[in-house]
């Protein structure tokens, strides 16, 4: 076991914490220590909460301290997220500090409330390390679209991290903390957790619930984990799933206590998959893949039957049509919700001279707003407008319907779990695809489905193409994500002896020669690293 506790898994982190051979300010402190060092040249946060982190911190050690002199049941009773730190994207509510959902228009807007997963997390006793950045509004599959800056993929800081929640996955990635959340709307916890090299799982819709989270498209978003293993983020998930009244899509399905179970052997974890029957579906082999992705992911098939579990060829025929529908239903919603935001009640306010409230409207959106979020107003007015609505976005739904029909009936057939790409590439370099907006939308072709369907999805890493991360993505029926977990922490111990599993980001040595640099100086520096 490394002696750098950032390197430890989440597990290993509360084993010591538990057994007081450290404490939880000594890991918050050591993963401040590395996210505020690097994060001048990663730029994965937008805030960074020292002073409440270590409060949190000292108030986790007070009741470990207390259960541990209360005897082992108490220690046992103890979640195992207590006194682990976690990240939130920046569009998670946390009372008295900023929710800027990465836009200029919720600058200096100060959250009045806790969401529920933060709620949820304070209950259990993890430690909120800070804001993360994201893609403005969620609108995005590279992060490049924060008002506050793109971030920077660990393993090499020349490609994007994978959006909209990049922030979260390059901060775990990067060992700033060992958990995260973001959000999914159309793959935007899985893609970012292939792009970097981690677990990043969309449970359920309503699995988990919304209220708190600045919407983006109200029928797609959900909540889940980021972390560097499956147990970690099935601990994380079970910290903050479950019924909240205060969100009508909310589930009352109870939250399977074996998330906090799986199981710790390799053997065990690999003996799950004997006689387990996965589909492979032939449409997410999409054109123009990177072939070195799609060997990654048929090697990865290749140990899962190595290990008595069945692979059939599958066929989900309404994929095809899955990204146009998706890209009509998402902006629609954006379009909804974004109205709200009038420069009246809260966030960015221009006022013109002559108090025309019209062209004040309009000047504070059209300051606040980024260029990627008034296209998607612009596509999703249009999509609702008079004329236009039964053409586009009703035939959207029923396309949508279609899509979660195909899924329905193989999952019906008796196949556990499919297994296909999160990603048709690997993490590509800045500004390569923003000039292009639908090559943009088409890195979401492998994810966007599971959103269409309500479906659970988890990307775990599978290998390296060209030195970087490659995801291989599992797809459960509802309520699944249990099963899906299995799979994942299965796969894990098939891969345990890999080499690529013992590599660290490669590009974390130059984030280190970054730090303390002014903007300027860091730009040289950079690129004369690179």
């Amino acid at each position: 076991m490394t002696s750098d506790l950032t390197r430890l898994l989440a597990r290993e982190m509360a084993a010591l914490v538990r057994a007081g051979e450290t404490s939880s300010r000594a890991l918050t402190e050591a993963h401040l220590a590395v996210a505020e060092r690097q994060n001048l040249a990663l730029n994965a946060w937008l805030m960074i909460d020292r002073e409440g982190a270590l409060s949190q911190a000292d108030a986790a050690d007070a009741i470990l301290g207390e259960a541990r002199r209360a005897g082992g049941a108490a220690l046992e009773a103890l979640h195992p997220l207590l006194g682990i730190p976690v990240g939130l994207k920046d569009l998670i509510s946390v009372e008295g500090g900023q929710c800027t959902a990465g836009s200029r228009i919720l600058a200096g807007y100060r959250a009045p409330y806790d969401a529920h997963i933060v709620e949820r997390l304070r209950r259990v006793g993890a430690v909120l390390l800070g804001k993360t950045n994201m893609d403005e509004f969620a609108m995005g599959s590279s992060n490049e679209y924060s008002a506050y800056g793109p971030v920077s993929n660990p393993w090499d800081l020349d490609t994007v991290p994978g959006g909209s929640s990049g922030g979260s996955a390059a901060a775990v990635a990067a060992h700033h903390v060992p958990l995260a959340l973001g959000t999914d709307t159309g793959g935007s916890i899985r893609q970012p957790a292939a792009l970097c090299g981690i677990v990043g799982m969309k449970p359920t819709y309503g699995r988990v619930s919304r209220y708190g989270i600045v919407a983006f498209a109200s029928s797609l978003d959900q909540i889940g984990p980021f972390a560097r293993d499956a147990r970690a983020a099935a601990a994380l998930l079970h910290a903050i799933a479950g019924r909240d009244a205060r969100d009508s899509t909310s589930a009352p399905v109870p939250v399977p206590d074996e998330l906090l179970h799986l199981p710790e052997s390799d053997d065990e974890a690999v003996a799950w998959l004997r006689g387990r029957r996965f589909g492979l579906p032939r449409e997410y082999f999409v054109a123009g893949m990177d072939p070195d992705v799609e060997r990654r992911i048929h090697e990865s098939v290749a140990f899962l039957v190595d290990a008595g579990a069945h692979v059939e060829d599958v066929s989900l025929p309404h994929t095809d049509y899955g990204l146009a529908a998706y890209y009509i239903v998402a902006p629609a919603e954006a379009s909804a919700n974004l109205a709200r935001y009038d420069g009246v009640r809260y966030g960015h306010s221009r006022r013109l001279e002559g108090g025309d409230f019209i062209a004040d409207y309009l000047a504070t959106r059209g300051e606040g707003f980024g260029a990627e979020v008034k296209r998607r107003i612009m596509l999703g007015t249009y999509a609702l407008s008079a004329g236009y609505y039964d053409a586009f976005y009703l035939k959207a739904q029923k396309v949508r319907t279609l899509i979660k029909r195909d899924f329905d009936e193989i999952f019906a057939s008796g196949i556990d779990a499919l297994v296909a790409p999160t990603s048709p590439s690997v993490a590509f370099r800045f500004g390569e695809k923003t000039a292009d907006p639908v090559a943009m939308y088409l890195a979401d072709a492998c994810t966007l489905p599971v959103n269409m369907a309500g479906l659970p999805g988890v990307s775990i890493p599978c290998g390296l193409s060209e030195g970087l991360p490659v995801g291989l993505q599992l797809i459960g029926s509802a309520w699944s994500e249990l099963l899906l977990f299995r799979a994942a922490r299965a796969f894990e111990g098939l891969t345990a002896g890999a080499a690529w599993r013992g590599l660290e980001p490669a590009a974390l040595t130059k984030a280190d020669h970054a730090s303390g640099l002014t903007p300027a100086e860091r730009a040289a520096a950079l690129a004369a690293a690179r």
